[in-house]
C-alpha cells in the first residue's frame, strides 16, 4: 500500500513514532446522554444539563485503554462543526489521534434516560458516507504508522467503505506483524471472519449468523465457536454474554467469565470496554485466560456508571478480583 502523505492528515499526539495499540473507527460519533424527570409523549420535557462524549467503537477502545493506564492510538474521519468538537474532546482527554479529514459531518447520537423508570433510550442516527479518497486515508494512515503490536477495528462501516477494505486491514496487520482485533457486527462481520483474524468479539446473536443459525443458546457456544474457528481460520472468538459474562475460545480450548453482580446504570460502552480490557490485559503479557477475565471485569465495571461513561480502572480492577480463575 502507498504510504500516507502526513501533510494530509490531522495529528493530535504527544508520541506517533512507535504506537503499539492503534484502533480504527469508521464511523465515529459524538454521544450526547442526557436524563429527563418523565418520558412523556407530545410534551415539552426538560432535559438534564447533556453530557458530551466522543464515541464509536475503536475510539471508545482506545479512551478506555487510556483509563486503564496505556495509551492507544486512534485513527478515525471527522468532518464539519462537530468533527471539530470530536477532535477537540479527543485532545481534552489526552488520546493520541491521526484524524482523517472529511466531506461530511460527523453524526452525533442522543441518549435519554428516564429517571422515573431508570430506562434507557438510545437513538443512534445514521453514518455518513465516506469516499473512497477519504476511507483510503484511514488505511494509509494506518500503513503509516510503525511499531503496531495490535490494531483494533471497531465499530460499523458507514455508506461508502466497501467490505473489502477488511481485507486490506488483514494485508496490513500481517505485514507488521500486529495482531488484528475486529468487533463489528453484520455482513462486516460475516467479510471479516473470512480474514484469518486474530480475535473476534461477537454476541450470541452474531455467531449465530457466522454459523448460518437463526439462533444459538449459552449451552451451543463452544461447539459453535470451534465450528466457526475450524471453518474460517480465526484464532480466538470471544462470545459476549452481558450479564453472564463472556467465553472464550480457540481451537483447542476455552474459558468462561461470568460477570460480577453489580448495580448496573447503562450498558452503553461496555462492550468497548471489554475489548480495552483484553487489550490491555495481551499487551501486559498476560495469557488469554486472564484476558478474558480482565474484559470481563472492565465491561461490567463500565456498566455501573450512567450514560456513556465507560469503565473506570479501580472498579476494574477490584471486579477482577471476583472474578474465579
Amino acid at each position: 500500500m502507498v504510504g500516507v502523505d502526513p501533510d494530509e492528515l490531522t495529528l493530535s499526539s504527544n508520541s506517533m513514532t512507535m504506537p503499539s495499540i492503534v484502533t480504527l473507527t469508521f464511523s465515529p460519533c459524538i454521544d450526547k446522554s442526557a436524563t429527563v424527570p418523565d418520558l412523556v409523549p407530545e410534551k415539552k420535557l426538560r432535559c438534564s444539563a447533556p453530557k458530551l462524549e466522543p464515541g464509536g467503537g475503536g475510539i471508545n477502545v482506545a479512551r478506555a485503554l487510556k483509563r486503564l493506564g496505556t495509551d492507544a492510538t486512534a485513527v478515525y474521519p471527522s468532518g464539519g462543526y462537530s468533527g471539530k468538537f470530536l477532535d477537540h474532546l479527543m485532545r481534552n482527554e489526552g488520546v493520541d489521534s491521526v484524524i482523517i479529514e472529511t466531506v461530511n459531518e460527523t453524526r452525533e447520537n442522543i441518549i435519554i434516560v428516564d429517571e422515573s423508570t431508570n430506562n434507557q433510550y438510545r437513538f443512534g442516527m445514521p453514518a455518513n458516507a465516506l469516499n473512497e479518497n477519504e476511507w483510503m486515508k484511514c488505511l494509509e494512515a494506518v500503513d503509516a504508522l510503525t511499531g503496531i503490536q495490535f490494531l483494533v477495528v471497531s465499530g460499523s462501516l458507514p455508506p461508502g467503505v466497501p467490505l473489502s477494505i477488511f481485507s486490506e486491514l488483514s494485508s496490513i496487520a500481517k505485514n507488521k506483524s500486529a495482531k488484528l482485533i475486529v468487533d463489528t457486527s453484520g455482513d462486516a462481520l460475516k467479510e471479516t471472519v473470512k480474514q484469518k483474524v486474530f480475535l473476534l468479539k461477537p454476541n450470541l446473536g452474531e455467531l449465530a449468523a457466522l454459523a448460518g443459525k437463526d439462533k444459538i443458546d449459552s449451552a451451543s457456544i463452544k461447539e459453535t465457536a470451534h465450528a466457526v474457528i475450524r471453518q474460517y481460520g480465526c484464532e480466538v472468538i470471544v462470545v459476549s454474554m452481558g450479564p453472564d459474562g463472556a467465553m472464550l475460545i480457540t481451537g483447542n480450548d476455552f474459558f468462561t467469565a461470568k460477570a460480577p453482580h453489580v448495580l448496573r446504570k447503562s450498558t452503553v460502552g461496555a462492550g468497548d470496554s471489554m475489548v480495552a480490557g483484553i487489550v490491555y490485559s495481551l499487551a501486559g503479557g498476560n495469557d488469554l485466560h486472564h484476558a478474558l477475565r480482565y474484559g470481563v471485569a472492565c465491561g461490567t465495571a463500565a456498566t455501573m456508571n450512567a450514560g456513556t461513561e465507560l469503565c473506570h480502572k479501580e472498579d476494574a480492577d477490584r471486579l477482577l478480583a471476583e472474578i474465579s480463575n
